[in-house]
């Protein structure tokens, strides 16, 4: 930024060199009492004609460099075009493919009626999401029976024929054979539901990677991630995970999945097949309990991450109390496994979705995402005895759906509090779909017992991920005693070859049922509680956006390179109209900002100030820009102001109103990009919001002061949208992220004192060197690019927020960190401004608003710019694009 940009003083080379132009004033060219002036003996004026000299020599190699094929412009262009955003028209991907077939109610325990895995765990949860609407949303995809070749991936031809022949066996004989398995129960159809629940796991995940459908989720059972080679064990016959993984690998050629199992329970199964594979990451957060829990094994802990090739591919997060809630698991998304995952960068995920970690149960970048879910750490499951809430479970299947592009596949696994399993199943389903994540209470810090186990596993990992490296460790003793100790615990008797029982007598016993749901009884009123607070409503439009021509009107005649002329949003616009975004955009009325909604931020005497530009002759204002900082006048600058201004006002209207929960006001190639990401037609769904409304105006505002402009800002439009909101709405708690590259100072000093308003800024500071040199910045130093912003936000801006509870995010949306931006001469592609979106997006029950701040060069992104409207934009487009390289 710099105060005067005419032809003379301004000199782009400065900004392509990385110079911070506007940190220099006009007689601060050389410094006359430096060591040099006094030795040569020369005079102020010769060392700023020398000066001039130089910079008119830098401006004629510029132009001779714009007509050469190896400008550094184009070569910036080729660099994003590396990003592989390319494809203008990308095969048709229709929607979130659900399984369910009532054919696999047919399993069920003939001398236990009260048996917890029974027909009612996938019946509830389809139910209940026929009951939300969500059903009808779905691709319905039709249940297979799998094949012997596709077991033999996984299993053994003896385990195939010991389960085919229980087809013909009476009642006896199947108990018989049940207690030879440990949590085994077996009746003539067990074997065609088994059959059933494999296929269908494949079917869904080769209709993902085929396109067919963008994610999905099976609703299925008997579960599988337990069963072993050659064995069934913990209600698992067939594990449905580890063979469609396996399938994936094999014979569909994938190279990276990521399967993240949160049952409550090891899928020690899935581990041990993949253990010395480093295609297959394994993530399993489950109760441990150091060892005394189910089942009891001491390749559950954390030291146990692969061996071989597959060294640091197997990650265990032990929990080994009881009662862990939300945050807990927040906590160990954000600092393991959302990192880890991004550095793998898998092609698809696997979810073993077990929720008996939920409350009330009474046990407790990829190219595919696997996910076993387990439902029994959800509240009240009287097997998990954990807190997880069924919201909650929303905000863990969001952060995983930035994977893979999208593939993910939700597997079922375990749950036996059928209230909290039906409703965490249908809040999964609902994420899946693109509705926005329900809103959960501030997060609280993790218990110790989760942070020691936090620090354990990255004690362990961080040789094998960079992502890790980012926290130092040092050989000083942790405070945290445990992580000080190599496990196990001297006094725990694992399960191993030795002390393996040759039958499992207690299988035959029926469930305790008094004692059994107990828990689940209690938990009953709590869960009942939960789903009633729990805010479902979805917004009338999702995507909607604001332009008007008359901001033209702000402009200076002094400078053809000026970084924030008219055109920085004329290009913007033209481009959304060139590739059919405006089209398919609910266009929103602009209004003007009233003096007293200004008056929520900036002082009395101020705006008379800014007002009386309109009478001032050019000469005045010439002479008026020298009292402000990087500020350009014309008469037409408080008029523009005033509407930038009221945009965001009226976007804050239509969001707390329900109308457009969503805004997005961007910049050239990435405000595109993250346009595309917003829109939701019937078919298409990349990134979970509940609406978008994008805000394309100017000037910017989040430098403006109370008494004072500056850096191109009027009217800080951010700070008087969220004290507007308070007033008007009575929004208590408002979060303001700001990601320009220069520091946010006006909208900083406005909240300073508010602990109603959280500010977080990620800028570049060096060391108060580089614009607007504010003394609270942070030190920051050297170009930043996606790896830095992603691990600030999975590890510092998520957790925080979080803590913080939002009810609106505020999003100061400025883009010149952007890769080819020569003022701020950092890194960030449109694919890191797009997950960093993302992950905000699960905030506020979607109420997000990205409003335009600053882009300096417009005109050096403007081919990439294409490439990111025609994919990110295209009704078609399957999900977020992985982001190459990142660590």
């Amino acid at each position: 930024m710099h105060q005067d940009y005419s032809e003379e003083d301004f000199d782009p080379d400065d900004q392509l060199r990385g110079k911070d132009v506007g940190f220099r004033s006009p007689t601060q060219d050389v410094n006359p009492s430096s060591p040099e002036a006094k030795d040569k003996k020369m005079s102020l004026e010769e060392l700023k004609r020398m000066g001039r000299a130089e910079r008119q020599r830098m401006r004629e190699e510029r132009r001779r460099q714009k007509s050469d094929s190896d400008s550094e412009s184009e070569y910036l262009v080729g660099k994003l075009a590396e990003i592989a955003l390319t494809v203008r028209e990308p095969d048709p991907v229709e929607g979130t493919g659900l399984i369910y077939d009532e054919r696999m109610l047919k399993h069920k325990n003939l001398w236990d009626d009260h048996h917890p895995e029974n027909p009612a765990r996938i019946s509830g949860p389809f139910k209940r999401c026929c009951e939300l609407g969500l059903i009808d949303r779905c691709v319905r995809l039709e249940a297979q029976y799998s094949t012997e070749d596709m077991i033999l991936l996984q299993h053994s031809q003896m385990l195939i024929e010991t389960l085919k022949h229980t087809t013909e066996m009476n009642l006896e004989e199947l108990r018989a054979e049940a207690i030879k398995y440990d949590s085994i129960y077996l009746n003539n159809s067990s074997y065609e539901c088994a059959l059933l629940s494999l296929g269908s796991t494949v079917e869904l995940m080769e209709q993902i990677l085929k396109r067919k459908v963008r994610n999905g989720m099976a609703i299925i059972r008997p579960p599988g991630h337990h069963a072993m080679t050659e064995e069934f064990n913990g209600f698992c016959f067939f594990n449905n995970v580890a063979i469609a993984a396996k399938h994936a690998l094999e014979n569909l050629k994938l190279k990276k999945i990521l399967i993240i199992d949160w049952d409550v329970h090891h899928g020690q199964g899935t581990q041990q097949m993949f253990y010395n594979d480093p295609r297959v990451l394994y993530f399993s957060i489950h109760r441990y309990e150091f060892g005394k829990f189910w089942p009891n094994l001491r390749e559950s802990d954390y030291d146990f991450i692969g061996e071989g090739k597959g060294v640091g591919y197997n990650i265990n997060v032990p929990l080994n109390q009881i009662g862990m809630a939300d945050h807990d698991y927040l906590a160990i998304f954000h600092q393991i496994l959302m990192p880890i995952a991004s550095e793998f960068d898998p092609e698809l995920v696997l979810i073993s979705a077990g929720y008996d970690c939920a409350i009330g149960c009474p046990e407790f970048e990829p190219e595919l995402v696997i996910v076993s879910a387990g439902y029994d750490s959800a509240i009240g499951d009287p097997k998990g005895q954990m807190g997880v809430t069924p919201a909650a479970f929303a905000h863990l299947t969001h952060k995983v759906m930035s994977l893979a592009q999208g593939r993910v596949a939700v597997i079922l696994e375990g749950g036996y509090c059928l209230k909290s399993l039906t409703e965490s199943a249908a809040m999964t389903l609902r994420t899946l779909l693109g509705d926005p994540c329900p809103r959960i209470p501030p997060s609280q810090e993790p218990c110790d017992s989760v942070t020691e186990s936090i620090l354990s596993v990255i004690k362990v990992l961080r040789p094998h991920w960079k992502c890790l490296q980012y926290q130092g460790f040092t050989s000083d003793p942790c405070p945290y005693e445990e992580v000080n100790q190599l496990p196990p615990k001297p006094d725990v008797q694992f399960m191993d070859v030795e002390n393996k029982p040759k039958e499992y007598p207690e299988c035959l016993e029926p469930y305790p049922v008094e004692e059994y749901y107990e828990e689940d009884r209690k938990c009953s009123p709590i869960i009942d509680r939960l789903i009633a607070k729990t805010n479902l409503d979805k917004a009338k439009h999702r995507t909607c956006i604001a332009y008007d021509e008359g901001m033209r009107a702000h402009y200076t005649s002094s400078s053809y390179y000026h970084p924030e002329a008219p055109d920085r949003i004329t290009r913007i616009f033209d481009k959304h109209t060139e590739w059919g975004l405006t089209q398919r955009c609910t266009r929103v009325e602009t209004r003007m900002a009233t003096e007293a909604e200004l008056a929520l931020i900036h002082s009395t005497t101020y705006l008379n100030e800014i007002k009386s530009l309109e009478d001032k002759n050019p000469f005045e204002l010439k002479k008026l820009e020298r009292k402000f900082q990087s500020i350009y006048l014309c008469r037409d600058s408080y008029f523009c102001a005033r509407m930038a201004a009221g945009f965001v006002l009226d976007v804050v209207d239509n969001v707390m109103t329900e109308q457009h929960p969503v805004l997005m006001y961007v910049s050239p190639a990435n405000q595109s990009y993250l346009l595309g990401h917003f829109r939701h037609p019937d078919n298409w769904f990349p990134i979970p919001l509940t609406k978008i409304f994008e805000w394309i105006s100017r000037p910017p505002g989040h430098h403006a002061e109370c008494t004072e402009a500056m850096g191109f800002c009027f009217f800080n439009n951010i700070a008087i949208a969220a004290k507007y909101a308070q007033n008007k709405y009575n929004v208590k708690k408002v979060l303001i992220v700001d990601w320009d590259i220069h520091h946010g100072n006006g909208t900083q000093r406005q909240f300073y004192d508010d602990p109603s308003v959280l500010f977080i800024s990620l800028h570049r500071y060096d060391r108060g060197f580089f614009y607007p040199s504010s003394p609270q910045g942070c030190q920051t130093m050297g170009p930043m690019g996606d790896s830095e912003y992603i691990a600030a936000f999975q590890q510092i801006v998520m957790p925080i927020a979080y803590e913080f509870g939002p009810e609106l995010v505020l999003v100061s949306a400025g883009f010149d960190a952007a890769l080819g931006d020569p003022l701020g001469n950092y890194l960030v592609t449109p694919l890191g401004y797009g997950h960093m979106t993302h992950m905000l997006s699960s905030l506020a029950n979607g109420r997000v608003i990205l409003a335009l701040e600053e882009v300096d060069e417009y005109k050096l992104a403007h081919s990439d710019q294409v490439a990111v409207i025609s994919v990110m934009t295209s009704p078609r487009y399957e999900g977020i694009p992985t982001i190459k390289d990142t660590f």
